[in-house]
């Protein structure tokens, strides 16, 4: 669950596949680490349902509760708005 936390720390934001790759670790037993993860609440979990090339592909989005990445260099400024 360390590695979870680690590379959900890194990069912010993943789907269960992506942390199931980088872990080495069978997609069931990532599916478990998550679900402990959110039962404790460090981690959020979302539903995602994506069609590539026609077909359904479900997944689980997840991030780390209440950690918000930082911004990244060269940003786009903020749009100012004007009323008239």
């Amino acid at each position: 669950m360390h590695e979870i936390l680690k590379l959900l720390k890194q990069h912010g934001e993943c789907l269960d596949s992506e942390l199931a790759s980088a872990t080495k670790m069978p997609l069931a037993q990532v599916h478990l680490h998550l679900s402990e993860l959110a039962t404790r609440k460090l981690v959020m979990l979302c539903q995602s349902t994506k069609f590539i090339k026609g077909k359904e592909v479900k997944a689980i989005i997840c991030r780390i509760s209440g950690y918000i990445p930082p911004a990244k260099p060269g940003a786009k400024a903020k749009v100012q708005i004007t009323l008239s």
